[in-house]
């Protein structure tokens, strides 16, 4: 009876004890509750006399979209990304040493030499790729993976993986000022240094003079050199005037190319290039090369840092300024430009572009230009668009001249289609 009694006791005691944290619970959540609704109610007084809306910063389902709009470099901030020219110190990977090991097996107690032969080092290949359009992503430093050692039991080491460097089209590779190679087409590859062959284990010394051959010899060393690329522009035409001259105005009258226009000169700081195209899905690429000025030649202005991309265009096109008196002088200083820098440029195939018609005075200054040189001029207005049509039918019939001389599949230093 008495332990009847005390198991009684204790269950009681047990379900008390439970009532009450149970009530202490309960206490406490209707405190917090009543805490939350006196501050949302506070919130919600303040943002009816403030006006400000509550923004979740926490939680990305309820906080507002940030939509972020990207803005459009200008033509100074794309200088920065813009490289032409890279001085490149490539240095390729040395061949892993071979190894010096005997054979080890249980009731075999002359096992012989089994000294692998160690991986030759990894190759640096210079490799076009037409998603490139600048050297800035070249580092000034490269160098190739190495290879690994040679193993027990015969076990070669790995040859190194290749190094890849990716240039944009048209892209010459130069050592000491002499050009080594010229990178014209997609996909196109040059080696420029040769990893170091792999080092050999004891195995390959083995002979009937020599069982036991104790020698194993360390990887050659990679290839190094030092080498510039220049960034050459591949277009069919080039643009070629004086600052301030109408070229970008022009470019933007002819393709779909989107240079920065101003008033100003130099505004064009890296070359654009333009694709017209034609009904009979014909392209031509047409190059904006920035403004040239009298000793260009000299590296003056910008210098010839520029005037090499005018050596890939088949055919210039002279854009001269008819607001300027005497547009003729414009025509000969730039003729003279171009053949103190290289002999013979001003002798390709070229046009007499005769930009800003819809200035006053240029109708005169257009007829006395006709009695000064003996070559086709197009007049024309980038700015309305005037005449814009027979220009882009003589740079067609400059282009067709070009096939038919060179030929259609000689692929004689021909620009790669946009």
């Amino acid at each position: 009876m008495l332990t009847t009694l005390t198991k009684f006791q204790s269950r009681r005691w047990f379900v008390q004890e439970i009532s009450r944290l149970f009530a202490q619970v309960c206490v406490r959540h209707e405190f917090i509750g009543s805490l939350l609704l006196g501050l949302k109610s506070n919130l919600a007084a303040q943002r009816k006399t403030t006006g400000i809306m509550n923004v979740s910063t926490s939680c990305a389902l309820c906080a507002k979209p940030r939509i972020s709009k990207k803005k459009e470099l200008s033509e100074k901030k794309l200088t920065r990304h813009f490289v032409d020219h890279r001085n490149v110190k490539l240095v390729a990977g040395a061949g892993g040493k071979g190894a010096c090991t005997f054979h080890s097996e249980p009731r075999k107690e002359w096992g012989g030499p089994d000294g692998g032969n160690g991986g030759d080092g990894g190759n640096i290949i210079i490799k076009v790729d037409l998603q490139v359009k600048s050297l800035a992503q070249v580092a000034p430093f490269y160098k190739g993976d190495n290879g690994d050692s040679g193993g027990s039991k015969n076990c070669y080491g790995r040859n190194a993986s290749t190094t890849y460097i990716a240039v944009p089209v048209g892209t010459v590779v130069k050592e000491l000022g002499k050009t080594v190679s010229d990178l014209s087409q997609h996909n196109q590859e040059y080696v420029a240094v040769f990893g170091g062959a792999g080092g050999k284990g004891n195995r390959f010394f083995l002979s009937n003079e020599n069982r036991a051959p104790m020698t194993a010899t360390l990887g050659e060393r990679g290839q190094e050199r030092v080498l510039q690329l220049e960034l050459r522009t591949m277009a069919h035409a080039g643009l070629v005037g004086f600052p301030n001259a109408g070229k970008s105005s022009l470019l933007r009258a002819i393709s779909n190319a989107r240079p920065a226009v101003a008033a100003y000169p130099f505004t064009t700081l890296n070359p654009h290039v333009g694709i017209v195209n034609y009904r009979d899905h014909e392209q031509v690429a047409v190059a904006d090369i920035p403004g040239i000025i009298c000793g260009a030649h000299l590296n003056r202005g910008l210098g010839i840092s520029f005037l090499r991309h005018i050596e890939r265009c088949r055919f210039l096109l002279f854009v001269l300024d008819l607001s300027s008196p005497e547009p003729w002088t414009q025509l000969q200083q730039l003729r003279y430009e171009l053949d103190q820098y290289e002999p013979g440029l001003t002798h390709r195939p070229h046009a007499i572009v005769a930009n800003k018609m819809d200035l006053p005075g240029a109708r005169g200054n257009l007829e006395a230009l006709r009695g000064h040189v003996a070559h086709r001029v197009i007049p024309v207005s980038a700015l309305t668009g005037q005449n814009t049509e027979e220009l882009i039918l003589h740079l067609r019939e400059l282009y067709d001249g070009y096939l038919q001389t060179h030929g259609q599949g000689s692929g004689q230093d021909m620009p790669t289609r946009w």
